[in-house]
């Protein structure tokens, strides 16, 4: 992150072996959640002999992230930021084009696919959705938004179509992929989930055979609508759109105003976590101090992880010409709060040394999140976070 300090932080010795300790915990809490021997435990007879099931979450997240940029000669900028997390795989996909080129060169694409049972038809759709809507003829630069509308409607059945015969041709038919996400602008457009649970949706399942138990179709799969997923589109004398999980997209179009700030494209490892008021309130403030709009998403993606997010994160972040910028004010009340934080961890750490304590990262962070400190970012609950030098930007309770 880019603020008004100068030169970077040393991680001290003690933290890195704070770090260390804090992962030994975390992943020893997740391999004994799982139904794992303890250590040096050696498991029975009958256990060996029962059927090993791979778990979907690792031992350790995989922080690693994938991040890009880029800017539309009409005044908008984008950055992306992807990373696998505690996922056995990574299932996101996603595209960004910022001018669709000819014609079209005022027009963007931008998606987010939220795959499960598998990455391969979210890789799929983020190959070939777009040439699908695109061949409908639909977008013109002289746009109707009703025929635009026919046209990703369209784009997204026969891309399923597509995905269908290669499915049978391979051999398969587990695996899906969602769409798009929740786009916000500044929390005055939001879109709603698609779920078995919802009195049109389970109308359409129990419809078309399926049954909705435990929130999921036939108490399995958690989405009604998606792109794949054909073990669930059998349902014969029904239109694609009638089947238990249909490809159909809902569209909205709203109208662009001067007064837009930004755009948000996130999966469900995004909003498991935060909502659309505290994840907007959260980006309106970290433009105001980053320079980088990775730097913002990367921030957004420390923040899922460190709230409990188990899943892939992936968010896309689109700014308009209005979005808040750059701030001398809000760069120094930041540099103001990095040493504050630096002040406190050390207090912290010292207090419970003096209490013959042997201080380790959770408890110097539960201490430091009772703790009153002003001018910490908007967003879900009280966000506490803890020096730069202490892994990057890190976010959390």
């Amino acid at each position: 992150m880019r603020t008004a300090r100068k030169g970077s932080v040393e991680m001290p010795a003690f933290m890195r072996q704070l770090v260390k300790e804090t992962e030994k915990r975390v992943s020893s809490f997740f391999k004994g959640g799982r139904g794992g021997a303890a250590e040096g435990e050696q498991p029975g007879v009958e256990e060996e002999k029962e059927e090993v099931i791979p778990s979907p979450y690792l031992d350790r997240p995989v922080l690693d992230k994938l991040t890009e940029e880029g800017c539309a000669r009409w005044g908008l900028t984008y950055a992306l930021g992807s990373m696998q997390g505690w996922r056995a795989n990574m299932e996101d996909f996603h595209n960004c084009v910022p001018q669709l080129g000819g014609e079209l060169a005022d027009w963007s694409f931008f998606a987010v696919f939220d795959g499960h049972a598998g990455s391969t038809v979210a890789q799929h759709c983020s190959q070939h959705l777009l040439g699908h809507i695109l061949a409908t003829g639909g977008l013109e630069p002289m746009d109707d938004p009703e025929r635009v509308k026919g046209a990703i409607i369209e784009g997204f059945l026969q891309t399923d179509k597509h995905l269908h015969s290669v499915a049978r041709r391979e051999g398969w038919e587990r695996g899906g992929t969602t769409c798009g996400g929740h786009p916000h602008l500044t929390v005055c457009f939001s879109t709603e989930d698609h779920k078995p649970y919802s009195p049109l949706e389970k109308e359409r399942i129990e419809s078309a055979g399926g049954t909705v138990t435990i929130q999921r179709i036939n108490g399995s799969l958690a989405v009604s609508r998606a792109l794949g997923d054909f073990s669930y589109k059998g349902a014969e004398s029904r239109t694609p759109s009638q089947q238990m999980v249909s490809p159909e997209p809902e569209v909205f179009v709203v109208e662009r105003s001067p007064a837009d700030e930004f755009l948000v494209l996130a999966c469900d490892g995004v909003w498991d976590t935060i909502s659309n008021e505290e994840l907007c309130a959260f980006i309106h403030n970290r433009l105001r101090v980053c320079t980088d709009l990775r730097d913002v998403c990367t921030q957004v993606i420390d923040l899922c992880l460190y709230k409990g997010s188990l899943d892939n994160i992936s968010i896309i972040l689109l700014c308009f010409p209005g979005a808040p910028q750059l701030s001398a004010e809000a760069l120094h009340q930041e540099a103001e709060l990095e040493d504050l934080l630096e002040s406190k961890v050390a207090e912290i750490y010292d207090e419970l040394c003096a209490r013959g304590e042997e201080p380790d990262l959770l408890s110097v962070l539960t201490i430091l999140a009772s703790t009153v400190i002003p001018g910490l970012p908007p967003g879900p609950g009280r966000l506490l976070r803890t020096p730069a030098g202490l892994h990057g930007s890190m976010y959390g309770l």
